[in-house]
Parts: C-alpha cells; sequence; structure tokens
C-alpha cells in the first residue's frame, strides 16, 4: 500500500507541475523554459551578492548610489523615441555606467536592474518578461561590469590611465554590455521557435540602441573624468545640463515623428482631395439625373419655388394634391392654393427666408382641392440650387396628413371630453376653470361661479334598472341641464353622476343662486328611463370668485364641500359655500384621522340601553351602542363619527369591536345569575358589513368566542341599507337566520320598503323611529302611522319594538296599541357597564323582594 501509494506521488507531481507550467507559460517549450528559470536564478544569485556589496559602502558612498539608482529608475518612464524607427533608449544608461566607473559593478548592477524593471512593466503586461528583463540586465551588467573593472585595474597597473583609453574603455564596455544583454533577451524567442540565433538580431533589432548604449557610455566616462579632477561640485552642476539636453533631444524627436506624420497626411489629403475632386464630379452628374428622376416620380407633393412663392416647377403628386392640370401651377403661386386664415403664416415665413433670417420652416397648412375639399398638408421649404445654376430658388416638399389631423383631434376630443354625454371631462374643466381663476386674479371684476351636482339617488337607479338605464339617466339630464345655462357657461361631467358647471362673466353673484333654483325646478320633472318614469334630484354646492382663489382645486374643493352641505340638509337643494365651512371641513379630516388612531388602540366604548317587554315591564336586553370619548373634545355621539366611519372604510373594524365586546358583556350578565340567563343583545351592523364579504363569519365568531346562543343576538339594519342592498344582503341574512341570529329593522317607517320584501325578508321585528313616537299623542297623524306600524307587525308575525319612549303617556299608548318591546329614557337611557351592572342587581332585588322564586313577567324596571 505504502509503495503504491509513493508512486501515485511521484506519478502526480509531473501532471501537477505540467499543468502549472500551461497554465503560467503556455508558450514556453521545455528549452525556453529551462533557459527562462535558469537566467532568473542566476540574475537572482548575482544581485544577492551585489546587495550584500552595497550594502557595506560607506553611507556617503549609499546616498551616491541611491540618488544614482533613483535617477535611473526614473528615466526609465520616458524613454526617447528615435525617429523613423521603433527603437528607444532610456537615459538611465549614462547614471548607470557612471555607477560602475565610480563604485565598481555592485551599483550598477542593482541600478541597470531596477532601470530594466520600469522598462519591462511599462512594454510588456506578461510576467515572464517583468521577471526576466531585470535578471538579464543583472547578468549582463555584472559580466561585462566586471570586465571593464579588470581592463581599468590592469591599465592603472602598468601606467596607461589616460581619459582618452577611459573613453574608449567605456564604449568598448558598452558594446559588449549592449551584445551581452541583446543576446540573452532575443536567446528566448528563438528556443521559443526552436531557431538559431542570427546576427541580424544584434543589428537589425537593436542598432540604433547599441549605438546610444555607446554614446551614454561616452558620457559617463567625462562625467566619471571630471569628477576625478574637479569633483562632486561640478559633477552635481553638470548633471542638470545633462539632463536638460536629454530632454532637447527627446522633444526634438518628437516633433520629428509630428512633422513627419503632418508631411505623410498631407500628401495623402493631397491625393485624396485629386481623386474627391474627380468622384465629385461624376456624383454631381449623377446626383443630378437622379433629383431629377425623384421629383418626378416622389409620392410625395414637390416643387421648386421663387423666394415671392411662384410655383416654378411641380410634379405629379403637388397636382394630384390640390387637383389641377399639367401646367396650371407655373401660373400661380403656391398661396393661392392654401386657405386665407393660414396664407398669412405662409408669407410671413417665405419673408423670414428670403432675408436669410432661417434657412427654412416647416408648416402645418390648410389646402384647398379644386373640387372643394380641404386637405391638411405638412410643409417642408428650405433653399435649393442646382448645379451649374446661378438663381437659387426654393424647394417645397408636401405631404397630405389629412388623417393624421382627424385621428388627432378624435383623440384630443377624447382626452377632454366624456365619452357618454360628450361634455368636457375632469381635465378639460380644470383647465378651464384655471383660465378663469387667472383672469379674476387679474381683474376682480371678472366674476365667476362654479356649481357641483351629484344625484341624490343615482345608485337606486344602477341597481334597480341596471348600467345601461343609469347611462342613459346620465344622457338626459346632462342634456336638460345644457339647456337650462347660459351660452357662456361650461358644463363638464367630473365622473359617476358628479357634474359642475363654469358660470363665467357674471354680472353678479346672485345669477349662480337663480341658475340653481332654475336647475333643481328642471331636473324634478320626471324623466323617461327603461319605460319608467324616474324624478332626479340633486345636490348643488355653489362658491363664487369673490373668496379669492388662487388655484382650481381650492375652487373644486370648496364647491364639493358646499355640495355635501346641501346633502346633509335634506337633499334636493342648493347650498352656498362660506369660510366656515373650511373649519367643519379641517375638523371632520381631524375626527377622522383621530378615530382612526382610536379604533386602532382600541379607545372606543360600548354603552348598553336597556329593552323592556312594555305589557310585563320586564327587562329583556339591551341593545350595545358604540361610543367615543375623545381626550380633547370629550365625548363624542354616534350620529358624527358614525357616518365619518362609514366614508372611511372605518364602519367595519368598529362593528366587530362593538360585537365581540357586547357579546362578551352579554355572557358576564348571563353567568351572573340564573335569572339573566335569557338576557338578549342587539346590535347594529352598517350597509358596509353587509357589503363585506365575511358578515357571517364575523357573527359566528363573536357568538362562538362568547359562549352564546345564537339566538341570543339580534342584528339591526335601517330599512334604507336593507333596501339599497337587498340583492346582497339576503343570502347572507337568511344564512344568519338559519343559524338563529334574529334579524331587526331599525328606523322602520323612513325609508320605502314594500310589503312584498317584509313578507319574505328572514326578519323578526320592526323598530318604530323615534320621530313617530316623539309625537305620539291622541288622535295625532303619528299615533296612526304607529298603529298602522304594530298592526303591520302583527299581521306579519313580526316583533314591533319601539325606541325614543321619553313619557309614560306615550309608554302607555305603545302599551295600548299593542307594541310588545320598548326602549328609551323613560325606562332607562344607555349605561356604562358599571350602571348596567347596577341595573341588573335592582332588577334581582326586585323580583326576590316580591317573590321567593323568579318569576320573569312579574319583573319592574326602574322609573327615570
Amino acid at each position: 500500500m505504502n509503495a503504491a501509494t509513493s508512486d501515485d506521488t511521484r506519478a502526480a507531481a509531473p501532471a501537477l507541475w505540467a499543468r502549472l507550467h500551461r497554465a503560467l507559460m503556455p508558450d514556453y517549450n521545455l528549452k525556453a523554459a529551462l533557459y527562462w528559470w535558469t537566467v532568473v536564478l542566476l540574475g537572482l544569485a548575482v544581485m544577492a551578492h551585489c546587495v550584500l556589496r552595497v550594502a557595506a559602502m560607506p553611507m556617503a558612498t549609499l546616498v551616491q548610489v541611491g540618488s544614482a539608482m533613483a535617477i535611473a529608475m526614473l528615466a526609465g518612464f520616458f524613454p526617447v523615441r528615435i525617429p523613423r524607427s521603433k527603437n528607444s533608449f532610456a537615459a538611465g544608461e549614462i547614471f548607470i555606467f557612471l555607477l560602475l566607473m565610480l563604485h565598481g559593478p555592485a551599483p550598477a548592477v542593482l541600478a541597470a536592474s531596477g532601470e530594466a524593471l520600469i522598462g519591462s512593466w511599462r512594454t510588456s503586461k506578461r510576467w515572464t518578461s517583468r521577471i526576466a528583463s531585470p535578471m538579464m540586465a543583472a547578468l549582463a551588467m555584472f559580466g561585462a561590469g566586471s570586465l571593464l573593472q579588470g581592463m581599468l585595474d590592469a591599465a592603472n597597473g602598468l601606467g596607461l590611465t589616460n581619459p582618452g583609453m577611459v573613453v574608449v574603455a567605456a564604449m568598448l564596455f558598452s558594446l559588449v554590455y549592449f551584445t551581452f544583454n541583446t543576446l540573452l533577451v532575443t536567446t528566448v524567442p528563438r528556443l521559443k521557435r526552436n531557431e538559431r540565433f542570427q546576427v541580424t538580431d544584434l543589428v537589425g533589432m537593436f542598432g540604433w540602441v547599441g549605438m546610444a548604449f555607446a554614446g551614454s557610455a561616452a558620457v559617463a566616462a567625462l562625467l566619471y573624468l571630471t569628477f576625478r579632477q574637479s569633483g562632486i561640485g561640478v559633477l552635481m552642476a553638470v548633471i542638470p545640463i545633462i539632463v536638460m539636453m536629454l530632454a532637447t533631444v527627446h522633444y526634438y524627436f518628437r516633433q520629428q515623428e509630428a512633422h513627419d506624420a503632418v508631411r505623410q497626411a498631407a500628401d495623402k489629403a493631397t491625393e485624396r482631395e485629386t481623386e474627391l475632386a474627380s468622384r465629385h464630379l461624376q456624383e454631381l452628374q449623377a446626383s443630378e439625373r437622379r433629383f431629377h428622376s425623384a421629383f418626378t416620380h416622389a409620392s410625395i407633393g414637390m416643387a421648386l419655388l421663387s423666394f415671392d412663392g411662384q410655383i416654378l416647377q411641380a410634379n405629379a403628386a403637388l397636382r394630384a394634391l390640390i387637383g389641377v392640370e399639367d401646367e396650371t401651377p407655373r401660373r400661380h403661386t403656391f398661396q393661392a392654393f392654401v386657405v386665407e386664415p393660414d396664407v398669412g403664416m405662409l408669407e410671413d415665413q417665405l419673408a423670414r427666408v428670403n432675408r436669410r433670417e432661417v434657412e427654412g420652416f416647416a408648416l402645418e397648412l390648410r389646402c384647398r382641392h379644386t373640387d372643394g375639399k380641404l386637405a391638411w398638408v405638412a410643409a417642408h421649404c428650405s433653399f435649393f440650387s442646382e448645379p451649374g445654376s446661378t438663381s437659387p430658388c426654393l424647394i417645397l416638399q408636401t405631404q397630405d396628413i389629412t388623417a393624421r389631423r382627424q385621428a388627432e383631434d378624435g383623440l384630443h376630443h377624447l382626452a377632454f371630453h366624456d365619452s357618454l354625454t360628450g361634455l368636457p371631462n375632469r381635465r378639460r374643466f380644470r383647465d378651464l376653470l384655471a383660465q378663469a381663476v387667472e383672469r379674476a386674479r387679474d381683474d376682480q371684476h371678472q366674476l365667476y361661479a362654479v356649481m357641483f351636482l351629484d344625484f341624490d339617488r343615482f345608485k337606486l337607479i344602477n341597481d334597480s334598472l341596471g348600467h345601461n338605464a343609469g347611462d342613459d339617466f346620465l344622457v338626459q339630464v346632462s342634456r336638460c341641464i345644457q339647456q337650462k345655462v347660459r351660452t357662456t357657461d361650461i358644463v363638464a361631467r367630473l365622473g359617476g353622476d358628479e357634474f359642475a358647471i363654469l358660470l363665467q362673466h357674471l354680472e353678479n353673484e346672485h345669477e349662480a343662486v337663480v341658475l340653481a333654483e332654475r336647475l333643481l325646478h328642471a331636473l324634478a320633472q320626471p324623466f323617461l328611463v327603461a319605460g319608467t318614469e324616474l324624478t332626479a334630484s340633486a345636490s348643488i354646492g355653489i362658491t363664487v370668485s369673490s373668496i379669492g382663489y388662487a388655484t382650481p382645486e381650492e375652487v373644486l374643493r370648496d364647491a364639493d364641500i358646499a355640495m355635501y352641505k346641501a346633502k346633509a340638509a335634506g337633499k334636493a337643494r342648493y347650498a352656498l359655500f362660506d369660510v366656515g365651512l373650511h373649519a367643519e371641513a379641517k375638523k371632520r379630516l381631524r375626527l377622522e384621522g383621530e378615530l382612526r388612531h382610536a379604533v386602532a388602540d382600541g379607545t372606543l366604548s360600548v354603552a348598553y340601553q336597556p329593552l323592556f317587554d312594555l305589557a310585563s315591564a320586564r327587562l329583556i336586553g339591551f341593545e350595545a351602542l358604540a361610543r367615543w370619548n375623545h381626550p380633547e373634545l370629550g365625548a363624542i355621539g354616534p350620529e358624527v363619527f358614525i357616518p365619518i366611519a362609514e366614508e372611511t372604510g372605518l364602519i367595519v373594524p368598529i362593528t366587530d369591536f362593538v360585537l365581540h365586546r357586547a357579546c362578551r358583556q352579554l355572557k358576564a350578565w348571563q353567568l351572573s345569575d340564573p335569572t339573566f340567563s335569557a338576557l338578549t343583545m342587539h346590535i347594529n351592523i352598517s350597509g358596509k358589513d353587509v357589503a363585506a364579504n365575511g358578515l357571517v363569519a364575523r357573527v359566528t365568531h363573536a357568538i362562538v368566542e362568547a359562549r352564546l346562543l345564537p339566538h341570543h343576538v339580534t342584528l339591526e339594519l335601517t330599512e334604507n341599507i336593507l333596501m339599497e342592498r337587498l340583492e346582497t344582503a339576503l343570502p347572507a341574512l337568511t344564512e344568519l337566520r338559519a343559524l338563529g341570529v334574529g334579524l331587526s329593522v331599525d328606523d322602520f317607517g323612513t325609508g320605502y320598503s314594500s310589503l312584498a320584501h317584509l313578507s319574505s325578508l328572514p326578519i323578526d321585528s320592526l323598530k318604530v323611529d323615534r320621530s313617530f313616537v316623539r309625537g305620539l299623542r291622541a288622535n295625532s297623524k303619528e299615533a296612526t302611522i304607529v298603529r298602522a306600524i304594530v298592526h303591520l307587525g302583527n299581521s306579519l308575525g313580526k316583533r314591533v319594538i319601539a325606541e325614543g319612549v321619553e313619557t309614560p303617556s306615550q309608554f302607555a299608548q305603545l302599551k295600548e296599541m299593542g307594541c310588545q318591546l320598548g326602549q328609551g329614557r323613560h325606562m332607562s337611557g344607555p349605561l356604562e357597564p358599571l350602571a348596567a351592572d347596577a341595573l341588573l342587581v335592582r332588577t334581582l332585588a326586585a323580583r326576590t323582594q316580591g317573590h321567593a322564586r323568579f318569576a320573569p313577567d312579574r319583573a319592574v324596571f326602574q322609573l327615570h
């Protein structure tokens, strides 16, 4: 096992090396790779040796060495490019050779490696070149530098150290260094291609560089001799001059390159211009032929015009557009075929072109065909000059855009008008109103008024007769409104059954009131819709410009507020906006936000109004009533916050809150004593509750959670809600009644329910509205109505409940009429839970004192 593992390891090692080689040196064969590694390792050894030698030098020498190395490496960033050649050299060689002659091969090796590193990083992105180039420079410098030092030492020993010999020796050394370095560099590509070394590698590829090296060595030798004779001061003064000379040479060479490039470009441009001139002449001739062909056969109308509009030439498409014969257009100006309102616009543009103010123009004009029809034309006109002609003219291009303009007009009408009635829509009305607001701001005598109309029973028409009948109704009432307003007034449909009227140029604001009264009278006349006569009524809100509006949105807002004021006052009437309504609207907005928080925080409460059997004076249950005690405003009545909850969608969570709280409270009272086990709870639900999905599930959940029996709970709906949402409500109500939940019609007598509906609905009680009970007196109209309701309920098998019983007389009359149940302040007003507990205690005590056992038909209530 161990032997096998060892064999596998030895086999894996070459494979790993091969993968690494392919990844890092993909174009290196074995010989090239071995050569590269040999050069790199030898170069590293030489550099390590030189680093040790330099480190042992005195500090002053190290400063000189470091400065020269820095200059040499910096020069590597700015090579001198030789004109008309691909070669360049770095001025840093001068300082490298100077280091060699001053301090020996070790500093020169380090400087040459650094300069080579900069050059390789500047010219190559291959990591192999960036590593090998400094190592090759180190080997070449070490070998050549050692040779030069040996020669100089030998010459010193023989006394042959004259300046000329030093300069010659330095130049010979540079050529040796160049040759050695070139051989090291060119061997790599030759090995890659398995080729032999060629002498042309030295002369052809690096000839200029060799000469530059020799020159640099000569300069370095002169600097060396200067240093030996005059010291470091003169040398430091000469070095900047050399740098400036090199910079000048660099600049001169770059200028030569730029001049060569300009001259070559100029030569090419001259040749190109000659060629283009010949080609241009041919193209002009061909272009003229193409133009005349395109002009004649173009599918769009084209004409040549003089600057005053005279038609010089017209193609067949233009003649067909205006419906004239072949030569007819040349006897007319183009203006003769343009309708009068557009002629002035066309002549203005022709005059501008003639004055050279513009090069051309584009217009959309209406042209009259000879058969009398109008055609919309997109015309584009500009300067035109035929080849060889000295008299410029204008070229006119025309295209029939009649279909596009008709489509745009249709889209514009759709965008700004109601598709059903044809009246301006909300967007158009807002724009027109904005103009009226602006005029009134500039001139206070420009009076205007806005009327906001909302029909009171439009939903009933849709629900009972269908949406087609509703649309027919809206069309008829829109025509009726248009017939009653002035010609200067603007009627718009804002959406649904909402209309707005902008009354402009009023003499006085009372005119708006007169128009509102006229409209109410007209809308009161019956309309025949789907074979049924309908009487419409609308609530109208009016606001006037004297309030000082700044935006159309403010006007519409206040007219809308006034309309709601008219609805609240009883509908089918108008109401004028006054500044005080702003305060009401703000208060309502505040209450809406704080009611939302009250629902979320659970800070609402429930009061309980007792419900009594009138014949026996027995307490049989309670009605749960939502209460809101505002932390700042105090108690807010349900007549205030319930409508807000209806409009904002908060009524459903409020109903759920009351439902769960009331069911739990009823169960607590039932468990407090067996006497109260039969108590019931009446809970009001709204139209939104009926319309919302899951009413049956919500009620069932509250009953089950409280562990009540379903017949202990009765839900109350107003007569109007029941009738308006009959189709929606009936399935849910039927299911609730099947579960045993009681159903009662609240505010009975104020709505419009039919006997057929009452007999078929799954309800078991009717609740007489307090407005009838309040006026209950002997032989009064209210007494007759209440007696009829009681009789109706008894006939249908429904219990009748009277609400708002305030006096003993009312109580006695209701009892005499046979009304079974009642509630009101005569017996007890709404009670907080603790007060209701006290009432139950008193009721229990009264029964205990009168009888040893509980007798429900003998219980009495506390008179208030």
